[in-house]
């Protein structure tokens, strides 16, 4: 008796903290973003330029607001239209408790988990899609505005405290698509749109949902409410993809990096695979699977090291690069692109309501960001996974020729932030389990004190 009283203690808890963070969370993007006319602006690997409409005009700057207005020319529209079609992925709340807890919701601790399901959706998205997709309703989206967001929010406080059960709500089934062939081709990515955001949905079934990612970090001892590394986030997404059942996923191997060093033969036996699997002929191994490449490094010491900055800006500037799980300290973010001396990133602090992506119909919108975030380079904790995504062992090579080029050291910095190396990671001896390998990034909790590398999550 006393325990089940102990259980609906920590639910009612667990429930008002889901609500408070709720309304927390709503304040996040208020603030407007700030990009300058007269410099490029990279986002994974594409260049865009905002121009004035007066060339001689004294204003260097516009805001994320000014988009909608013709005050800019160039490829604005462009590059909003490639932001707003990155799948966003952010806190959300009353989903189905958590493995192993009574928590219904991640705000205020799953940021980095948030960020690691964006990078690999980014990877989802130009194995099945390409990098050149855009969602048709990118431009569609309405600004995030805070009162109404806010005010909603408090509406659901209330309503959380007060509501102990939701009904489902009845949906129409998804229209047939007819036409020629290019509605078909359409249609077709629609659904592949579809089924990668739902292998992010907020249920235990979902590939690579949360639920999914906080059991496979029990192994690794972390519950729902810890933080999580980058670099411990790189491993669980690793055995996410590798565990996944789902036929799409089939295709598709996860790659981390061992002490900052890619082993080049370990990569391409990932890209192999038993053809069998793949509709070919049994036991036939054949160069099939795509592979997404984690590279957890560590840009400096207790803060980032400056010289680090151009190397990050060339990474970025890769159209195979899938971006950057990162942050600052306290918080984590998915980095995708920069201007001038600023990243420009996805924000995960943000907490929505639970979607039942299970629907044929389920709304996409609050899976798309209009509004871009900006923040120094300075700023960015030195602990971070760095993602690309390698189609063929072809690809493959082509990545090593060129980042050897973004990987040559500074004159002031003797090293370069990662290697790639001939061979399998075996033939060094390196016997030491992978999760046991990611110092810095991961300390026993147990010792006092963090490192500069830890995100302390709010």
């Amino acid at each position: 008796m006393e325990t089940k009283g102990t259980d609906e203690v920590e639910k009612l808890k667990s429930k008002f903290m889901s609500a408070w963070h709720s309304v927390k969370y709503s304040w996040v993007l208020k603030t407007k973003t700030s990009f300058s006319r007269n410099s490029p602006v990279f986002l994974l690997g594409k260049c865009y330029h905002f121009k004035a409409e007066d060339e001689e005009s004294p204003t260097e700057s516009c805001t994320a607001d000014e988009f909608d207005n013709d005050v800019v020319m160039g490829n604005v529209d462009d590059f909003r239209r490639d932001f707003a079609s990155r799948v966003w992925l952010t806190y959300r709340e009353e989903f189905a408790t958590l493995p192993d807890s009574v928590v219904t919701s991640d705000c205020g601790w799953g940021c980095t988990l948030r960020a690691g399901q964006m990078m690999l959706a980014q990877a989802l998205v130009l194995h099945f899609l390409g990098r050149d997709w855009t969602w048709p309703e990118a431009l569609t989206l309405e600004a995030l505005d805070t009162e109404t967001r806010t005010s909603s929010a408090a509406r659901r406080l209330v309503a959380s405290l007060e509501a102990s059960f939701q009904g489902d709500r009845p949906r129409l089934p998804e229209p047939l698509c007819q036409g020629g062939a290019e509605e078909a081709d359409s249609h077709l990515k629609e659904v592949y749109h579809r089924t990668i955001v739902s292998w992010f949905g907020d249920t235990p079934s979902a590939q690579l949902g949360v639920h999914r990612l906080v059991h496979l970090g029990m192994a690794s001892g972390k519950r729902a409410g810890d933080w999580y590394g980058p670099a411990v986030v790189a491993h669980i997404l690793r055995k996410a993809v590798e565990a996944a059942t789902d036929p799409g996923l089939k295709g598709i191997n996860v790659y981390v990096a061992q002490d900052c060093t890619v082993y080049s033969a370990d990569v391409i036996e990932s890209h192999s695979a038993q053809a069998d699997a793949c509709g070919g002929p049994e036991g036939h191994v054949t160069d099939s699977r795509a592979v997404i490449i984690l590279i957890p490094v560590r840009l400096g010491g207790e803060k980032i090291n400056p010289d680090y900055f151009n190397f990050v800006k060339g990474i970025l500037s890769l159209e195979y690069c899938i971006g950057i799980i990162g942050g600052k300290p306290k918080q984590a973010y998915y980095f995708v692109g920069f201007q001038d001396d600023s990243l420009i990133y996805m924000d995960p602090h943000y907490c929505q309501s639970f979607v039942d992506v299970s629907t044929s119909d389920f709304l996409l919108q609050s899976y798309h960001c209009p509004s871009p975030k900006k923040m120094p380079f300075i700023k960015m904790d030195p602990s971070c996974t760095i993602g690309f995504y390698s189609k063929s062992v072809q690809d493959y090579e082509r990545i090593c020729n060129e980042l050897s080029k973004v990987l040559q050291p500074s004159l002031k910095e003797k090293y370069p932030a990662f290697t790639f190396m001939k061979g399998h990671g075996r033939d060094y001896e390196l016997s030491v389990p992978a999760e046991k390998k990611e110092w810095p990034f991961i300390r026993d909790k147990r010792k006092a004190g963090a490192t500069a590398g830890d995100f302390v999550l709010l």
